[in-house]
């Protein structure tokens, strides 16, 4: 027995094959968290947010704020309820940008600035939570797409306007001296309620008049300019959900969770990163692809691994494994030699007629020889495969 021995192949993965396979991936993902990191440091000061007087986005409203400065009216922006309410007076307009956003006793304590303030105040989108607080006398009906409106009252700074995109939500009032103005179904779209002395209150159904991206059309400019104008001072309060009263804060566990402290921005940009990197291990990953020849480490006969193969069936005892791959393998080769299809090789009606008209002489049990039971030992395995072997060469020479 000759084997022709070569070198051994290693499956093992060193360290170099390694650093050479995770190197790109570990490159892109890098420069991912790079790029994340110096995204939302840049932006996490920016003001993005929408009716935001400092944001220069579509939704944004630096344009009418610089407006009203350069008409001498000082903007500020609250971010907390104390600082607007703190801020309020006889000469300051007080914008509320989200109303229902209040808590009940954050509504409680503004209504009672707006009312010893002498002041405006110019609630936007207020719905039913806000205005049984705010305006009494006020509720809400259905709402209604922003549209060019006319003014339809008498409200001069209406009427100076004229039309403006205005919708949202709609009024009704019971109040004889409040002014309903941009009627869309007979509801009006703007109400102005007069309060104690100069004081007043003006509800818009839709903010969208005052954003960056809507304030040059129609009437809205000027309107704008006339509501969040006539005080010299201007308070823009942005309620959210982070301003939380003085006494609710103070209830609270000082110790918050990290995932509390982290701005929304970098959750964003984590939550990016991952489908990214997700992405770069799919496109990386291993797939399935063409079979390739690979050399072997030892080369083995075809005799042997006969032989072994043998082996195998006579520890497992396989007799019927074994006579089948006999039987099957002569009748493969002697068929083509009696005429029989290659596919009917198989079938005794087709080729045991055949091998009798070539060998009218030939064995009795022909039919029992290729088709018959399966020996009942391995002697018996030994003689039929030597009579198929002779019963081949009787077919060949014949």
């Amino acid at each position: 027995m000759s084997r022709t021995a070569t070198s051994p192949t290693s499956t093992s993965l060193t360290p170099r094959t390694l650093w050479t396979r995770a190197r790109v991936p570990l490159l892109i993902v890098a420069l991912l968290l790079l790029g994340g990191l110096l995204f939302a440091t840049v932006h996490t000061a920016d003001h993005n947010g929408r009716l935001d007087p400092r944001s220069t986005a579509p939704g944004g409203s630096r344009a009418v704020a610089e407006l009203l400065r350069d008409r001498g009216v000082t903007v500020d922006v609250a971010g907390t309820l104390a600082e607007a309410t703190a801020a309020a007076g006889a000469d300051t307009t007080l914008l509320v940008a989200g109303p229902d956003l209040l808590t009940r006793d954050q509504l409680s304590d503004l209504r009672a600035a707006m009312t010893g303030s002498a002041g405006r105040t110019v609630l936007l989108g207020p719905d039913a939570p806000s205005l049984a607080v705010l305006a009494p006398g006020v509720r809400t009906g259905t709402s209604t797409s922003v549209s060019p409106l006319e003014p339809g009252c008498a409200l001069p700074a209406a009427t100076r306007a004229g039309n403006a995109d205005l919708g949202g939500t709609r009024y009704r009032t019971g109040t004889a001296t409040a002014d309903a103005c941009y009627l869309s179904d007979g509801l009006p779209t703007l109400v102005r309620v007069p309060g104690p002395g100069t004081a007043d209150t003006v509800l818009l159904g839709s903010a969208d008049l005052l954003t960056n991206k809507r304030l040059a059309q129609h009437g809205n400019a000027s309107l704008a300019l006339q509501l969040l104008g006539s005080r010299p001072h201007l308070v823009w309060y942005l309620p959210s959900f982070t301003d939380v009263p003085d006494d609710a804060a103070a209830d609270d566990d000082p110790t918050a969770g990290f995932l509390e402290l982290v701005p929304s921005g970098w959750l964003w940009g984590t939550l990016q990163l991952a489908v990214a990197a997700l992405l770069a291990a799919l496109w990386r990953g291993r797939r399935l692809g063409p079979l390739v020849t690979e050399r072997l480490p030892v080369a083995v006969r075809a005799a042997e691994a006969t032989e072994g193969r043998a082996r195998l069936y006579r520890k497992a005892d396989a007799r019927d494994r074994a006579v089948t791959v006999l039987r099957t393998a002569t009748r493969t080769r002697i068929a083509p030699l009696l005429g029989v299809p290659s596919q009917d090789a198989h079938s005794p009606e087709l080729l045991l007629p055949a091998l009798s008209t070539r060998l009218p002489a030939g064995p009795s049990d022909a039919g029992d020889l290729l088709f018959g039971p399966v020996p009942a030992d391995d002697a018996a395995l030994i003689r039929l495969a030597d009579q198929l072997d002779a019963l081949e060469r009787e077919v060949r020479t014949s």
